[in-house]
């Protein structure tokens, strides 16, 4: 009767098409948020209903084709379905308790979807058959099995589930294939052909309950974009303390971090071999950190509001600006729509710093949300730990909030605002030093009062049924004023910006065609004070760029873009970047970029610690001279990587290898080989960095991560017709990170070795006062232990020490005895200014 009746139908749908052109079968294809095997299992089993005929999901492209029977189902009905069951589509979002009742390895909205899939051990081996093992409850939900294991019949060839519950085996002449678990029932299938297995597990009732967890991994390495992105998440910034951006590197190969000096406490970041000064850092792609705000502006971001960090090694996107030199930093702040309600961290080491955090969200009906971002970081407690007289940090508080809104009303449209304050207040030097020997030479202090107020908004549209077509608009403004003084020298600087950035995406024909193209604008006002001496200028420049990506297939990909800009100072320039992508064999990536940058060197700011010393600051003034008499700062960055998947220990791993060349037309030159000057002056010669770095990661046993890194750099520059290598950069560095997971446990541990260091000449000061030409190397040691409590573990207790070493740098400053005098230095810092150092903490949420 059945058959009959699908006859039946089948000669009235023919009938329908042939005479009338009417047809009820319509085919569909939607993308659809999904983050595993799993999920795509979950997709196309709640499609197994009346009126669809097929149902196929895509999960690397994150797409859903069905066919349905449009006079019985809606598509709007196949969308709610989706959300039903927690997973987001293009014109239905998933309730968050839906969603956060999904397994962990199914969580996609806690990174973004171009990162979701990467080293999810699906082999791309044309022969080899691809699987996942999953057991399912009473309810009809799925919880992969790891450890599972798969063989052959007849053979010693096999293979065994990953935490995920995915396997890869070859495929060739066998046809059945053996599956086992302890506790469930061995089964055996004949496989026909290589297609993606889906295998679900039948319990055979020796265990009652099976338990088991995924774990996503810490950084993320995107294979499969033409720029190459570096996720650093959340669970990565764990690892230590991180009570603020400059520490959240820590466990990264990457990038380096220093102190500036000895006497501020400020720190900065180096990438590609070049100061922090000429990587471009950003908040959710507005501007971060800038201008004046560079040497202070890691301290004032807190590790705990951090979501994850993006780095771009070399040329990045035209979207973001012209200024990306090294490359980029991008730093994700918690979303109040998918953080959770309440999280709290406080920490205090053994020198009496203390941070205290808090982070609040909380959803307002259906399209709006809200979050408060509040972070409070003090130092009363004077130390000296080298003995040389002078507090190894400045005391003082620094606190910080943000509070954002955003409103989703589904329907395409997105709006996001919010503020930003900083009110950061030190005060440092000699041990007895008080304001009150202030502008004398009684006792030598500082002091740097900031106080920095920002706004930001991004308002976007989505067009309906048209995922790859939107229209932005970002908008930021910030008004950052700095006191300070440096013994008897003043230094007194505002800035104020305002920042626009307006982008329409689309296609051409086919998605293998996109662009994204938009009109920007950058207007800076600055009003410095040094030494009575007034520097102001307006820097305004406008701007356009279009950036083209082509996608051939899986294996090439390429993102070309141009931008042009007019600088009222420096006038019209154009910034043209290109990244290429192949995939010659299945598990390789190759990566090629090359590009131009340009910025405005802040002299002052930018070398802030200088001013800790008994130095004369000259300006070797150009006759075309727009920003401090000096001309801008250009340089070409040229860069490959090679991304290689592999196995190690029967588990995935990752083998990058990456080479980048910097070469500046024109560099401000910041010259300290006179130890009784600070010499600024354009380049008048070569200047260039060679950056080469291997980084190997795997896991040699379950919930045991290891990160095994080499860098080597070659950065020179001209300084009085010399070419130098640039002082305090070490040419060698090796690094290890060791992360093991034992139940509610977690152990970390960072090994740094660092070479040696040029150190700018001090033959011009008496003997005492003189330090070698290079600086010894040396190992540096951080280890942190946490411990998780309840039993959804939202209370967690980790304790740690920083330089367990205990290695320093003892002559960190020169002359502190005679500190007004011309010999006095603490700007000349090659190692750690501080000794071993522990730390203790707790962190505490409410999802």
């Amino acid at each position: 009767m059945r058959f009959n009746k699908h006859i039946l139908l089948l000669g009235l749908a023919i009938t329908g098409f042939i005479f009338s052109n009417a047809q009820t079968e319509t085919s569909a294809s939607f993308k659809v948020a999904a983050a595993c095997g799993m999920c795509k299992m979950r997709i196309e089993k709640a499609l197994k209903i009346t009126g669809i005929t097929k149902a196929k999901y895509d999960l690397k492209t994150q797409t859903l084709s069905v066919s349905f029977d449009a006079a019985a189902l809606k598509l709007e009905d196949i969308h709610n379905k989706m959300a039903e069951v927690g997973h987001d589509t293009e014109l239905k979002k998933a309730d968050d308790k839906v969603y956060k009742a999904l397994p962990d390895c199914c969580h996609y909205r806690d990174i973004k979807t171009d990162e979701l899939h990467e080293d999810d051990g699906l082999s791309e081996d044309e022969n080899a058959v691809n699987g996942m093992i999953v057991s399912e409850d009473k309810k009809g939900n799925f919880s992969p099995l790891a450890g599972a294991s798969v063989h052959w019949l007849g053979s010693n060839i096999g293979a065994t589930t990953n935490s995920h519950g995915i396997f890869s085996i070859s495929f060739d002449k066998y046809r059945k294939l053996v599956v086992s678990y302890t506790g469930f029932r061995t089964d055996t299938l004949h496989v026909t052909n290589n297609n993606d297995l889906q295998i679900v597990m039948a319990e055979a009732g020796s265990l009652k309950e099976i338990v088991v967890t995924s774990r996503q991994k810490s950084t993320i390495v995107n294979t499969r974009t033409a720029i190459r992105v570096s996720t650093i998440t959340s669970r990565e910034l764990l690892k230590a303390a991180c009570c603020n951006l400059s520490e959240s590197f820590e466990t990264n190969p990457s990038v380096d971090v220093s102190y500036n000096d000895a006497v501020t406490g400020s720190k900065q970041i180096q990438l590609l071999g070049l100061s922090g000064n000429y990587t471009q850092l950003t908040v959710e792609n507005l501007p971060g950190p800038r201008g004046i705000a560079t040497p202070q502006g890691l301290n004032s971001i807190a590790g705990p509001w951090v979501e994850s960090i993006q780095l771009t090694k070399g040329t990045g996107s035209v979207v973001n600006g012209f200024e990306s030199i090294a490359g980029q930093i991008n730093v994700e702040l918690k979303k109040p729509e998918n953080t959770e309600k309440l999280f709290a961290n406080g920490y205090i080491n053994s020198m009496g710093k203390t941070d205290l955090n808090l982070t609040l969200s909380q959803k307002i009906g259906e399209k709006w949300s809200t979050g408060l971002l509040l972070h409070d970081a003090f130092l009363y407690n004077k130390t000296d730990f080298n003995n040389d007289g002078f507090r190894d940090q400045p005391t003082g508080n620094l606190i910080s909030a943000i509070n954002r809104w955003k409103f989703d009303n589904q329907k395409g449209v997105m709006l996001q605002f919010g503020a930003k304050v900083l009110l950061d207040d030190k005060t440092g030097g000699e041990l007895n030093y008080s304001e009150d020997y202030k502008g004398t030479t009684q006792s030598y202090g500082l002091g740097i009062k900031t106080n920095r107020y920002e706004g930001f908004a991004k308002i976007g549209y989505v067009f309906p049924g048209k995922k790859y077509k939107s229209i932005g608009l970002q908008l930021s403004a910030f008004d950052h004023d700095q006191q300070s003084y440096f013994g008897l020298t003043n230094y007194n600087a505002n800035q104020k910006n305002f920042y626009s950035n307006l982008i329409y995406q689309d296609i051409i024909g086919t998605t293998d065609h996109k662009y994204r193209a938009g009109l920007s604008f950058s207007a800076d006002k600055y009003d410095e004070t040094f030494k009575q001496i007034n520097f102001r200028r307006n820097e305004i420049v406008p701007g356009a760029f279009i950036e083209y990506t082509y996608t051939m297939n899986e294996k090439f990909n390429v993102v070309a873009g141009l931008r042009a800009d007019h600088n009222n100072l420096f006038g019209f320039f154009v910034t043209p970047r290109i990244n290429v992508r192949y995939e010659p064999v299945p598990g390789t990536t190759v990566r090629m970029s090359a590009g131009r940058g340009q910025r405005t060197a802040n002299i002052f700011a930018e070398n802030m610690s200088a001013f800790v010393s008994g130095r004369n600051v000259e300006i070797m003034l150009s006759q075309n001279g727009g920003a401090y008499g000096l001309n801008p700062e250009i340089a070409w960055n040229k860069g490959i990587s090679i991304d290689q998947k592999l196995k190690l220990f029967t588990r995935e791993a990752m083998l990058s290898v990456d080479f980048f060349r910097n070469d500046f037309s024109q560099q401000v030159v910041a010259d300290l080989e006179d130890p009784r000057k600070l010499v600024f002056s354009n380049l008048n010669g070569k200047s260039f960095s060679n950056s080469f770095q291997t980084e190997l990661s795997f896991t040699p046993a379950n919930k045991f991560d290891v990160r095994v890194a080499y860098r080597w750099f070659d950065v020179q520059t001209t300084y009085n017709d010399k070419l130098l290598q640039k002082p305090f950069n070490a040419k060698h560095r090796a690094f290890a990170n060791l992360a093991y997971e034992l139940s509610s446990w977690k152990f970390d541990y960072t090994f740094n070795y660092i070479g040696t260091k040029r150190i700018p000449s001090t033959s011009a000061n008496p003997v005492t006062h003189q330090m070698p030409a290079n600086s010894p190397d040396y190992i540096t040691i951080n280890a942190q232990v946490s411990k998780a409590f309840g039993k959804s573990r939202d209370f967690e207790l980790y304790f740690g020490g920083e330089n367990l070493t205990n290695y320093f740098q003892e002559m960190a400053i020169v002359s502190p005895e005679m500190p007004f005098s011309q010999h006095f230095d603490a700007s000349m810092i090659w190692g750690p200014v501080n000794g071993r150092t522990f730390y203790g903490g707790f962190r505490y949420k409410i999802k």
